[in-house]
């Protein structure tokens, strides 16, 4: 089952048109990335799907860490999830306001805890306007949801850590997928975050995740979803370790191979905001030596 849905179909399962879907519920997951300075949640009152809830990716997040938007615990997922009025059995559809790295770590969240009715809306926000979505505003009162009791289903083989990471850099059998831009796989840039060395795990590909998707910020279509993660390496049968700043736009890669037919990839969670900043790791700088 892809985690994408076009808009129309979104509109359709909202309507209540789809059978087999019922509960169904709908977040705004926006998150900003470094570098982003707008504010989702004005924008979010401003113009939002009709009964839509803010899902806070910072707050269902581990507050344990120094490291920024960490997977949170278990028992966090699923007091937080129930509060929003999640069952196990409700139908989640998610979209953000355009950068969508936010609505793809929201899905993986939710995959990762075991949930399996959750969907994307690709091309988010915009995509959901072209098609003549509905819309709430300032003047509608915003949404709630009563209590519910949500029972995760834990899959942490979608996650990874950094001792799991470098355990397989040697490894013929495992790819670590880097979905940074060039320049900061490269080394050639400074990383956004203080302390961080600057470069890449050895061995690892470049596969920076706009190249994943269309100017409209809707995924490419499946065909050439695969042949560029073919590119690189994917092929089915190696198993995947997506990796970038602090494990959001690799969720991008993660939803990609799902939506290309893949076996699921595996998210490094701390990413180059804890990999860079450990003394003693091994950190490379150039371009990508992988064949």
């Amino acid at each position: 089952m892809s985690p994408l849905i076009t808009a129309s179909q979104a509109l359709s399962l909202i309507n209540g048109m789809e059978a087999g879907y019922p509960s169904v519920s709908v977040f705004d997951a926006t998150f900003l990335l470094p570098g982003e300075t707008y504010d989702p949640d004005e924008c979010f009152l401003r113009q939002r799907l009709p009964d839509a809830i803010r899902f806070r990716i910072d707050l269902f997040s581990d507050p344990e860490t120094s490291l920024p938007h960490m997977a949170p615990s278990q028992g966090r997922f699923a007091t937080l999830a129930g509060k929003i009025g999640l069952t196990r059995n409700s139908t989640v559809i998610l979209y953000d306001q355009g950068n969508v790295a936010s609505s793809c770590r929201a899905w993986w969240l939710f995959r990762l805890f075991g949930h399996e009715n959750v969907f994307i809306i690709d091309g988010g926000l915009e995509a959901w306007k072209a098609v003549g979505g509905p819309l709430h505003g300032e003047s509608d009162v915003p949404a709630s949801a009563e209590d519910a009791l949500y029972e995760p289903l834990p899959c942490f083989s979608r996650l990874a850590g950094a001792g799991d990471v470098r355990n397989v850099l040697e490894r013929s059998d495992v790819i670590v997928l880097d979905a940074r831009s060039q320049g900061r796989f490269e080394g050639t840039i400074p990383e956004p975050r203080p302390g961080v060395a600057s470069g890449h795990m050895p061995g690892a590909r470049n596969l920076p995740y706009g190249v994943l998707l269309q100017p409209d910020k809707c995924f490419l279509p499946i065909e050439i979803l695969r042949e560029r993660l073919a590119a690189k390496g994917v092929d089915g049968v190696r198993r995947v370790i997506a990796s970038c700043g602090s494990g959001m736009t690799a969720s991008v890669i993660v939803v990609a191979m799902e939506a290309a037919g893949f076996a699921p990839g595996i998210l490094y969670d701390g990413s180059w905001a804890e990999w860079g900043a450990i003394p003693g790791l091994p950190v490379v700088q150039g371009p990508e030596t992988a064949a």
